[in-house]
């Protein structure tokens, strides 16, 4: 079974379930308590990882290249949004 998880692929879907209910339980929190980080700083953060995690499904599918570089380019995209935030933040 676990075994499978890795052969198949399917382990790149458990991660993409921890990380939606990861995003869920933070928004969750955020929203009850008004602690942690806002959906507006979550959601490149979580993104970025999302598309990261795509991108390695995708090849290990061995799906054609462009999809690749395309999940590469949003995590990257919101990589940069995420760090910019973080930096406008510190100054």
């Amino acid at each position: 079974m676990v075994e499978a998880l890795f052969t198949e692929g399917r382990i790149y879907d458990v991660i993409l379930v921890v990380l939606a209910l990861e995003g869920g339980f933070l928004w969750g929190r955020w929203r009850l308590t008004g602690h942690g980080p806002p959906p507006s700083r979550l959601l490149p953060f979580l993104l970025s990882g999302a598309a990261l995690v795509a991108a390695f499904r995708a090849g290990s599918l061995d799906a054609p290249w462009p999809w690749i570089a395309a999940f590469l380019a949003c995590a990257f995209a919101a990589h940069a949004m995420e760090l910019r935030d973080r930096l406008r933040v510190q100054t």
